[in-house]
């Protein structure tokens, strides 16, 4: 009984929202955040890794080589500041107590005149430079590196009980070990261990390893075993608090957009990878990207959406390849990406360099507001994202997805500025300035981003809509209760199966979750034939939690939106520290939205629930047209 309740109090501790959503009712108010807040990721984490620049074929020389080239470069001192150890740093797990044995051929500080050895001389050595230091395990018995490189050279080596280097079966030893021991801040939780080694593996049939029944299908999130999955990240969670009493921890969930992650990767890890991985062209930095960039309610202070690492270096982000490599971390910065750097930097070239460490745009994606970028005109070429600063100020981003020179509007009313006002933008590539009202005509090469910093009159002069302040809302319930493929992500062909069999089928699930200035599955936010540029879209049953940064009131036009294809009755009701402040009548497809007013003065968490009687949500979207915090 003790274990079973301590286990509850750290869960408690690390998922506030875990106690509540278990015992019923998950529209019902709690007047709390539940979105995940442990760990240090106040601030999307920024850094390198070891696995785009090596894979399995690391060892001490390289890793500290690139923790050196950080320092000397200037880019640590610009945040870049951990360094991660990636697959391939393991030689097995030795059975007579279960303890992970290092590769020290690989790692020779690591031999320490004790019976084990131990990554602490590595460890006290990075961070005697200054800088974080990270590890890569599975949540399985064994990894992605075991299941898929073509040869055992880096592999670990021994028995098949001696080679099962995963998490699983060893979650609190492991991490004791990583933290407590070994002296790290940051782990990758890869996901292969629950994904490559059913009975019918080539690898688990030749006798290599044992089998172990998949909880993950890549292909299908109907044959996932989300609760499963999550379960095992709980105890990680609570292994990790138990490790690190300071909260000076990282946790990367890596299970690659499987198993609607994209949905609860925010209340389970400091970040969440959202895609399969990337690789060096841009046709997959496409899908990558496009697997997180319109999740910005599902990415807050404390847990952030992870479209894999930065793959400047090489390929279409080599050195000549400059408009690409800046167009990549512009969009990883204005999405509040991870920053993690996935090349060689020893022998980096100072164009990349000088990418790398755009401050201003490193800024940008540092903002202590945490707003991930807003879709603001979209199109298959063309896409402008606008972001929120903690100052009041926007940046602003204009992504030429298409291999074709493109002239572009950018209109006041896309950054909810005033028309009538000096709008002045600043290049954050070029330093050049330009000051305009109303609209600007710009100018786009093949492949290029324009980012700006943007001062400007807002047209909401004593508050901030919502789709303004997406790191202040969370999607605790989003209506989605049968979890689909998401069928506006770029298909690349440059995938894991290159050009074999039929090609990419949509595989991320998320669509239809909460929208920002947009309804679930893309259309625009109408009730009853009216139109409305800004507020938030979701589905029915679903309940919002929104950070109230003391202001007085909250107001929105409620309804049922008109891409709805259900008769039935919502009712919107608006909670603060769960008490009930405003609710309206039962509203269904072609009425009137109704407008809400709710007085928050000293409220901390408001809610927002849409409720109905409807079986299948995912065909009633409602409407929260120009929600709004303000000041009076």
């Amino acid at each position: 009984m003790k274990r079973v309740l301590g286990t509850a109090l750290a869960l408690a501790a690390v998922l506030p929202g875990f106690a509540a959503q278990a015992q019923g009712d998950p529209l019902a108010p709690t007047g709390r955040w539940s979105a995940y807040t442990s760990g240090h990721a106040q601030t999307p984490p920024m850094g390198w890794s070891s696995w785009n620049a090596f894979a399995t074929d690391i060892d001490e020389a390289k890793i500290i080589g690139s923790a050196q080239a950080l320092v000397d470069s200037g880019l640590a001192g610009k945040g870049y500041r951990y360094v991660n150890i990636d697959d391939g740093w393991w030689a097995k797990r030795r059975l007579t107590d279960g303890n992970l044995v290092i590769r020290t051929a690989r790692f020779p500080s690591a031999v320490a005149g004790t019976d084990l050895p131990t990554f602490r001389p590595f460890t006290d050595r990075v961070h005697a430079m200054g800088l974080k230091v990270g590890i890569y395990s599975d949540l399985g018995r064994n990894t992605c590196s075991q299941a898929y490189s073509p040869d055992d050279t880096d592999l670990p080596k021994g028995t098949v009980q001696e080679r099962e280097v995963g998490l699983y079966g060893h979650i609190d030893q492991d991490i004791a070990l990583f933290f407590s021991s070994w002296g790290f801040d940051f782990i990758k939780v890869d996901g292969c261990g629950l994904r490559a080694y059913g009975v019918d593996s080539e690898k688990v049939k030749s006798g290599a390893y044992r089998a172990l029944k998949p909880l993950l299908d890549m292909d299908s999130v109907a044959r996932s075993d989300i609760p499963a999955v999550q379960a095992l990240f709980r105890q990680i969670n609570a292994a990790l608090v138990r490790n690190n009493p300071d909260g000076d921890f990282l946790l990367s969930l890596c299970i690659w957009g499987a198993g609607n992650v994209r949905a609860w990767g925010k209340d389970f890890g400091s970040l969440s990878r959202t895609s399969d991985d990337i690789n060096p062209t841009w046709g997959r930095m496409l899908t990558n990207f496009d697997s997180a960039a319109k999740r910005a309610f599902y990415a807050h202070p404390g847990s952030w959406n992870d479209p894999d690492m930065l793959y400047i270096g090489k390929g279409d982000f080599d050195a000549n390849h400059v408009t690409e490599a800046r167009s990549h971390l512009s969009m990883w910065a204005m999405i509040d990406a991870p920053l993690m750097i996935g090349m060689d930097l020893r022998s980096a070239p100072k164009a990349l360099l000088d990418v790398f460490g755009n401050a201003d745009v490193i800024a940008v994606n540092q903002d202590v507001g945490g707003h991930q970028a807003v879709v603001a005109f979209d199109s298959d070429e063309v896409q402008t994202f606008v972001k929120t600063l903690s100052t009041g100020d926007k940046a602003v981003a204009i992504f030429n997805r298409s291999a074709a020179p493109i002239d572009v509007d950018l209109t006041a009313a896309q950054m909810k500025f005033r028309a009538d006002a000096d709008i002045a933008l600043t290049d954050l590539w070029s330093g050049a300035r330009k000051t305009f009202r109303g609209m600007a005509k710009l100018h786009l090469e093949p492949h290029q981003t324009l980012m700006f910093k943007a001062k400007g009159a807002r047209i909401l002069a004593d508050g901030l809509y919502l789709s303004e302040q997406p790191g202040n809302v969370n999607p605790a319930v989003d209506g989605v209760v049968a979890p689909a493929p998401d069928p506006t992500i770029h298909r690349s062909a440059t995938g894991w199966q290159g050009t074999k069999g039929s090609g990419e089928r949509p595989i991320y699930a998320g669509w239809g979750g909460a929208q920002a200035d947009s309804a679930p599955y893309g259309e625009a936010l109408r009730i009853a034939g009216k139109t409305f540029d800004t507020g938030v879209g979701v589905l029915a049953n679903s309940r919002l939690e929104v950070r109230n940064q003391n202001y007085r009131r909250f107001v929105a036009t409620v309804g049922v939106n008109d891409s709805a294809r259900n008769r039935a009755a919502v009712t919107f009701t608006v909670y603060g520290d769960g008490k009930p402040l405003a609710t309206s009548k039962p509203l269904a497809w072609g009425d009137a939205g109704q407008q809400l007013t709710a007085d928050v003065s000293g409220v901390k968490i408001v809610e927002l629930v849409a409720r109905s009687a409807v079986a299948d949500p995912a065909t009633l979207p409602v409407t929260w047209g120009e929600a709004a915090l303000l000041s009076r």
